[in-house]
């Protein structure tokens, strides 16, 4: 999915003392072992993970189901599943990073989740996760938590709309899959190189389109579509914050009830997840103005 980050894990500051009678709730660590992993388009690359670790992963069959995977700083010397909690007491330098990530397939029946990184960048500038991905072999281990998500496309909706890059891409290319023969609608999908496009199989009502270029290509072709009642519409939107919210907007002004929307920020230009996470709970981090 997406690794808005720098290549340095950032420092943690020691966490504040919790008020007496209240524990941090349990989040269980999943360790999963790489299975196998394949280059899926020049900026991308699928990583099969599995093992008995599969089954602390909590099942989630939305879409756009994700998890959070906790990635130690090499030469750090931790192995996962890691203590968080004692190295947030005594050596929060060392606390692993955190990185979000949709789950592209999830297969119980085999035993395997397939996660996608967009590697952009190479050695200092790759980014945290997407230089994991690009350095895994079989065999190697990555703890995760999870799995959220709360998105599918509704069968009796009259129409689907998708908008989305290259962060949202597996949870949108999971959505068509998951459509009705009968689905109608559109994608608009923007990516920053048309090397990275992919074969998705939609509905023959539901037309894809790829938009190559500016990011704001996303809210102008938005703008140029004939949707039909917005009553009827179903909305998946998310990608880069800024053009979110400009999305959000339109959306706003099409009359498109917001029970009928999922829209949220994967990521934001010019922050690493940390920050990012962090101005969520801020005014510049809401979608909804």
């Amino acid at each position: 999915m997406f690794d808005a980050s720098s290549t340095t894990a950032p420092v943690a500051a020691p966490a504040p003392e919790k008020p007496a009678g209240r524990e941090r709730p349990s989040r269980p660590q999943a360790v999963l072992e790489v299975i196998s992993k394949e280059r899926v388009s020049p900026q991308m690359v699928r990583v099969r993970l599995g093992g008995d670790g599969l089954a602390d992963l909590r099942y989630n069959d939305a879409t756009d189901s994700y998890v959070k995977l906790l990635i130690a700083a090499p030469g750090s010397g931790l192995l996962p599943p890691y203590d968080l909690e004692g190295l947030r007491e005594h050596s929060p330098e060392l606390l692993p990073a955190r990185r979000t990530y949709t789950v592209r397939r999830w297969d119980l029946e085999a035993g395997f989740v397939e996660i996608d990184f967009v590697l952009h960048g190479t050695g200092e500038d790759a980014g945290i996760a997407a230089r994991w991905a690009d350095e895994a072999l079989p065999g190697d281990r990555i703890a995760m938590m999870g799995a959220g998500g709360g998105y599918s496309p509704q069968p009796d909706s009259a129409f689907h709309l998708l908008l989305g890059d290259h962060s949202a891409l597996p949870a949108m290319v999971r959505a068509i899959e998951a459509m009705p023969a009968d689905a109608q609608g559109f994608a608009l999908i923007h990516l920053d190189h048309d090397s990275d496009c992919q074969q998705i199989s939609a509905p023959e009502g539901f037309e894809v389109h790829w938009l190559i270029g500016e990011r704001e290509l996303l809210l102008a072709q938005l703008r140029l579509l004939e949707l039909p009642d917005p009553a009827g519409i179903q909305v998946f939107a998310h990608g880069e914050r800024g053009v979110i919210k400009q999305i959000r907007r339109e959306l706003k002004e099409l009359g498109i009830p917001r029970e009928s929307i999922s829209i949220s920020a994967y990521w934001a230009l010019g922050r690493v997840e940390d920050q990012f996470q962090a101005e969520k709970r801020e005014p510049v981090g809401q979608i909804d103005d």
